[in-house]
C-alpha cells in the first residue's frame, strides 16, 4: 500500500477527479481524497494510464479543488465486511450502518466486484420459490437461482410488489409439496437505488412491522445520496448475498430497485468521462456492466446455497424497446410486466401475464409445485388471451354480435382479472390455493374448449358442481 499523497489534482468533472503524475496505480483501486479543510472522501480508480488516474468519488465533489487537495491510493479495492450478523441490519448505499446499530464485526472482507461464476460450475436451476402471488407462482413461476426482472413504469406499484415478494418468498419442500426448506436458511437482500426518502422509509417499515427484517439485509441509497454511490449499491448487496449463499448455505433472494436509476448513474459518469455515447446517451458498455450484476445469480455445484435475483426497472415512457429493458431482456430469463391498464382498474398486483415470461418454469417437476400446474397455466393463458381479444371485438361490433362461447370467454377474462390476478398486498396464497382459483375460473368455460388440460385433471381438480 502506497502512503504517497499526490497533490497533482488537475481537473474535476462531475463526480470525477483527474490526478496526474501517479505511479503504480491499478484499476478499481480505492482512493482517499483529502480536501484542504481536512475532510476525507473515498473514491475508486476508473482509469489509469500514462501517469494519469481518473478517480470516481463515492461522494459529492463539492469542496474538492485543484489547489491543496491530496489523493492517496490505498492499494486495495472496495470491500465489504461480511458476517451472518448482517442479517436484520439496514445499511446505506455505501455499506455503512444507518439503523443506529454498531458496525458488524466482519468474519472476512470481500471485493464487492465479485468474480464471475464459471459456467461449468453452475448448477441448473430446478427448485420452486413460492411468492404467494398467483400471477407469479402459477403463470410465471420463479425458480431458485433464476434472474427474473420486473418491468414497470412510473406510478405503478412495483415497490409494493417488491416488498410483498420479499416478505412472502419461501422455498417449498419437494418432499411434502409445502412448507419451507430450512426456515432459518432463507434470506432476502434488498437494495434500493435512487429512491425517495418516503420510499426508503416504506421499505424499512414494511420489513420491521412484519418481522421479515430478521432474515433480511437492506441497502438503501436515496435520491439525496451521491449518484455515484448507486453504482456500488447493487454490488454490495450481491457480495453479501454470495457470502450467505456460498459460504453459509442460505437460499438468498436479491431484490434490486430501481435499475433505471442505476443506469442513469452510469450515464452521468460516462458523460463526465466524455465518452462517445451509445443509444439514448447511455454508455456503449452498459450491456456488459449490467451483465456483471445479473450474472451473479445462480447455484454452484457442490454448494447448498443459491442466489435468486429479482431486478426491478421502470421503463421510461413505458417503452419496452428502451435500452435498459431491452438489454436486460437479453441477459435475464424472462420478465414480469406490470400493466397500466390493470392498475387503472384498481387491480393489484397489476401483473400482465400475456407479455410476462419465465423461461425456466418448464424445468419444474410436478413434485415441486403440483402435477397439474403446467397444463392449468397453459389453459389459463390461452383462455385469457382469447377473452381479451373478444373484449376488444365487443367494443367494435357490440356484444350482440358475439357467439355464446365468446361471451363466456369475455366473462372469463373479467373473472380472471378480478379473482386470479387481484389479491391484497398481505394475501399470501399457497400454490394449491392459486390453482384452485384457476380451476374455478376454468369451470366457467365449455368443457370442449378445455384443450390444454387432461381429462383426468378435470375429473380430479375441477369443482364437481360446475363440471
Amino acid at each position: 500500500m502506497s502512503t504517497t499523497a499526490y497533490k497533482t489534482v488537475r481537473e474535476i468533472a462531475g463526480p470525477l477527479v483527474m490526478v496526474e503524475e501517479v505511479e503504480g496505480v491499478t484499476y478499481e483501486e480505492l482512493v482517499e481524497i483529502e480536501t484542504p479543510d481536512g475532510k476525507k472522501r473515498l473514491g475508486k480508480v476508473l482509469e489509469a494510464k500514462e501517469g494519469v488516474a481518473v478517480v470516481q468519488l463515492f461522494e459529492t465533489t463539492q469542496g474538492v479543488g485543484t489547489e491543496g487537495t491530496k489523493a492517496r491510493f490505498l492499494g486495495k479495492t472496495f470491500e465489504l465486511g461480511v458476517t451472518e450478523d448482517l442479517l436484520g441490519r439496514v445499511f446505506s448505499g455505501s455499506g455503512k450502518p444507518i439503523d443506529g446499530g454498531p458496525e458488524p464485526i466482519a468474519e472476512a472482507k470481500k471485493d464487492i466486484n465479485g468474480a464471475p461464476i464459471n459456467p461449468f460450475s453452475r448448477s441448473f436451476p430446478s427448485d420452486f420459490i413460492q411468492t404467494g402471488i398467483s400471477t407469479i407462482d402459477v403463470m410465471n413461476t420463479l425458480v431458485r437461482g433464476q434472474k427474473l426482472p420486473i418491468f414497470s413504469g412510473a406510478g405503478l406499484p412495483h415497490n409494493k410488489l417488491a416488498a410483498q415478494i420479499a416478505r412472502q418468498a419461501k422455498v417449498r419442500d419437494p418432499s411434502t409439496g409445502s412448507g419451507q426448506v430450512g426456515e432459518g436458511k432463507f434470506a432476502v437482500i434488498f437494495a434500493a437505488m435512487g429512491v425517495t426518502f418516503e420510499e426508503a422509509q416504506y421499505f424499512r417499515n414494511e420489513f420491521e412491522k412484519t418481522g421479515a427484517l430478521e432474515r433480511a439485509v437492506l441497502f438503501l441509497n436515496t435520491a439525496a445520496d451521491p449518484v455515484v454511490e448507486r453504482i456500488a449499491t447493487p454490488r454490495l448487496a450481491l457480495t453479501a448475498a454470495e457470502y450467505l449463499a456460498y459460504e453459509k448455505d442460505y437460499h438468498v433472494t436479491v431484490i434490486l430497485t430501481d435499475l433505471t436509476n442505476y443506469c442513469e448513474a452510469l450515464r452521468e459518469v460516462s458523460a463526465a468521462r466524455k465518452e462517445v455515447p451509445g443509444r439514448r446517451g447511455f454508455p456503449g458498455y452498459m450491456y456488459t456492466d449490467l451483465s456483471t450484476i445479473y450474472e451473479r445469480a445462480g447455484q454452484i455445484k457442490g454448494k447448498n446455497g443459491s442466489i435468486t435475483q429479482i431486478p426491478i426497472l421502470t421503463m421510461p415512457e413505458d417503452d419496452k424497446t428502451h435500452p435498459i429493458p431491452d438489454l436486460t431482456g437479453y441477459i435475464t430469463e424472462g420478465q414480469f410486466v406490470l400493466s397500466r391498464e390493470l392498475h387503472a382498474k384498481g387491480i393489484y398486483p397489476p401483473v400482465d401475464v400475456l407479455p410476462s415470461l419465465s423461461r425456466l418454469q418448464q424445468t419444474l417437476s410436478g413434485e415441486m409445485t403440483r402435477d397439474d400446474r403446467k397444463n392449468v397455466m397453459a389453459q389459463l393463458f390461452a383462455a385469457y388471451s382469447r377473452g381479451k381479444d373478444v373484449r376488444e371485438l365487443a367494443v367494435i361490433l357490440g356484444e350482440s354480435a358475439l357467439s355464446e362461447a365468446d361471451l363466456k370467454f369475455m366473462k372469463f377474462a373479467e373473472g380472471f382479472e378480478d379473482k386470479f390476478v387481484r389479491q391484497s398486498e398481505n394475501e399470501d396464497r399457497s400454490i394449491e390455493e392459486s390453482l384452485t382459483i384457476g380451476w374455478e375460473l376454468l369451470s366457467m368455460l365449455p368443457r370442449e374448449e378445455l384443450k390444454r388440460v387432461k381429462d383426468e385433471e378435470i375429473e380430479k381438480y375441477m369443482p364437481k358442481t360446475n363440471n
